[in-house]
């Protein structure tokens, strides 16, 4: 999708039915840019402070408020329409803050305008634009994996001019979007989030389904040229560094079966953290009669019509799935090891109305703005809230006061949606703070827990047979069909990539399963030229888009390989004090993070404690860390070949 100015002037009829359905809050900022007048910040214009997740489309205004703007905008756009330049195109940053403030009735930070002015620029420019580096093609770049991050990092280098390849297990782009195909998937981040800043969409639906998130990925790829530098069906097995030569050799399989070398100046892991299926080891599971599988490799032909269906594990993925074939099985049990904090969500499933796209595609701003404003709604808004305060004395339910509240709005919620069934409800509550595990969007859950065919049990799983599952406490559940969703490998970085750096040693044995460190989550003492994505203390625990991060990663990898064509250098290594000051910066935050909390279990830990996979950090804060590249992080080398080896 890209901004195009309708035919001037507009067909009064159209611009009047979609600001109908126009979000009233971005649309006054489109009024104030084409205007300049300020009386669209303020009262009785300013709208009331958006509540947990929802767009908040009304503003919170009274109908005759509602009318007055959307009148005012009628004109204001037909203005335009018929020639009448904006007045004020681009924003400074002081001006921005001041909008995204008025637009969220609530003060966003100075410290987040120089972002949200790229964020602009970008939306405006049609996306970033990078400039070939001369002598970037004799620079090979092998990425292992065509998922949203070697997607990224491959649109971005094959701009500067980088030599690529990618290696993909897979006979398709996608990741975890090709993979998973379970009933129900999707993302719960908002689409229009849910998108790199340079390539817009039409999305379907206000949260994308597994389908068209797929379908918008392969457009990606396709758009950036990405496609034709994939060898699909190829599996990678190791990467060793080869320091002499100052090369990576790559050793892949292909489908047949054949195995080849490959030698690269830089590697770019861009396996992911949720790739590896978790499945647990359960007594008598071989023996079972039915059909069993994890989530991740739900079989395309399966019909779960009339089945008895066992769904172990209520995470993200069990949530999906279980209210998409409640309606369908004869009986569902679902194996609960601990519930989840549950938020409301507003627009879950529901259609882009034809009118917001026709604003999106034809009014200028609209789309950057409905996307800054949910860009806030989604990341660092709610950060603040989950540092521990040691002086509350509460940490049994909560971290500090703002989490309090939030345990007090979605207790209601859970509360509201299990009215009458006292049982679920004990079973419902957790007894641990609001975002100390990843807090899941309410898309039919409770709802699918209520009928009368669907069972929640909180007893363990401890054995499998022939007909079923046995519970510890020895209740026997007849099954037909067992699904695992039971997560991933996370902790489990690379694996089960045979990485060997400088020195020789495997990654795998200096992480071990489940302690990996990276600088900036991407580069590691001993592996020079090595760069990984959605690595170690990456994933967004808060909230955010990973999207964003990945393109954050991508420029900061590019930045490095283009600093090193253009300094004839052969390997850039971090170094040692760098990596080690910044992993212990990274502990030192999360020990004031929800996620560090001991009142819970969570994948984010490790079993030392030590939290491996979540980022401690804001959005804007790893924006900031990722903007430049400073070699004085690296020990670099010149090129051999410049210095006669």
């Amino acid at each position: 999708m890209t901004f195009t100015p309708a035919p001037r002037p507009f067909d009064e009829a159209v611009l009047r039915d979609a600001l109908a359905t126009a979000n009233l809050p971005t649309l006054l900022m489109v009024m104030f840019q084409l205007t300049g007048d300020r009386t669209w910040l303020r009262e009785p214009y300013r709208p009331q402070r958006t509540r947990g997740m929802s767009d908040n489309d009304t503003g919170g205004f009274g109908p005759e408020v509602q009318a007055e703007i959307r009148d005012a905008a009628l004109r204001i756009l037909r203005a335009w329409g018929d020639g009448e330049p904006a007045a004020l195109p681009m924003p400074d940053e002081p001006t921005i803050i001041e909008m995204i403030s008025s637009c969220m009735g609530e003060e966003v930070p100075p410290e987040f305008g120089p972002m949200m002015a790229e964020d602009m620029r970008l939306g405006a420019g049609g996306g970033r634009t990078r400039a070939a580096v001369a002598g970037a093609a004799d620079f090979s770049v092998v990425i292992i994996g065509a998922g949203i991050s070697g997607i990224s990092a491959a649109a971005e280098l094959r701009a500067a001019g980088f030599g690529v390849t990618l290696f993909e297990k897979n006979p398709d782009v996608g990741g975890t979007w090709w993979e998973n195909r379970y009933p129900g998937c999707g993302v719960d981040t908002p689409s229009h989030v849910y998108s790199f800043s340079y390539f817009p969409r039409r999305w379907s639906t206000f949260y994308g389904k597994r389908a068209e998130v797929h379908e918008y990925v392969r457009e990606v790829a396709d758009a950036m040229g990405v496609v034709d530098l994939v060898r699909f069906e190829t599996e990678v097995l190791s990467a060793v560094y080869d320091a002499a030569a100052q090369r990576w050799r790559v050793t892949v399989r292909s489908a047949d079966g054949t195995v080849e070398e490959h030698v690269a100046n830089a590697v770019v892991s861009a396996v992911g953290q949720l790739n590896r299926p978790k499945v647990p080891r359960l007594p008598g599971a071989d023996t079972f009669g039915g059909t069993q599988f994890h989530s991740a490799r739900w079989p395309e032909d399966l019909d779960v019509t009339g089945r008895r269906v066992v769904v172990i594990g209520s995470g993200a993925s069990a949530m999906q799935i279980v209210p998409a074939v409640a309606d369908r099985v004869a009986h569902l049990t679902v194996f609960q090891r601990s519930p989840q904090w549950i938020a409301p969500s507003y627009n879950y499933s529901s259609p882009v109305p034809e009118g917001v796209h026709w604003l999106m595609e034809h009014v200028p701003f609209y789309h950057t703005w409905y996307r800054l404003r949910l860009s806030w709604l989604t990341n660092d808004r709610v950060h603040a809230s989950l540092k521990i305060d040691p002086e509350w004395p509460h940490p049994e339910r909560s971290v500090n006061v703002v989490n309090d509240g939030h345990r007090r709005a979605l207790t209601r919620y859970i509360v509201s949606q299990l009215e009458g069934r006292e049982d679920l409800l004990e079973k419902s509550l957790p007894d641990y703070p609001p975002f100390g595990k990843r807090m899941l969007l309410d898309n039919g859950w409770y709802a699918a827990l209520r009928k009368p065919h669907v069972d929640l049990v909180t007893d363990q799983v401890a054995s499998i047979d022939a007909t079923g599952v046995t519970t510890a406490a020895g209740e026997h559940v007849e099954a037909d069909v067992i699904v695992y969703a039971t997560g991933f490998e996370a902790k489990k970085m690379l694996f089960p990539l045979d990485i060997r750096g400088r020195s020789g040693v495997s990654i795998r044995e200096l992480w071990g399963d489940e302690d990996a460190r990276a600088y900036l989550g991407i580069t590691v003492p001993d592996y020079p030229n090595l760069f990984v994505m959605y690595g170690p203390n990456i994933n967004l625990g808060h909230g955010g888009s990973y999207m964003f991060f990945g393109e954050l990663q991508a420029r900061y990898i590019t930045d490095v390989c283009t600093a090193m064509v253009e300094g004839g250098l052969g390997a850039v290594e971090v170094r040692r004090d760098v990596h080690d000051d910044y992993n212990r910066r990274v502990d030192e935050a999360h020990s004031r993070m929800i996620w560090s909390h001991r009142g819970m279990d969570t994948w984010y830990r490790n079993a030392a404690g030590r939290v491996v996979t979540n980022s401690p950090w804001r959005v804007v804060d790893y924006w900031r860390m990722t903007r430049e590249t400073d070699l004085g992080d690296f020990a670099v080398e010149p090129a051999a070949s410049l210095t006669g080896n």
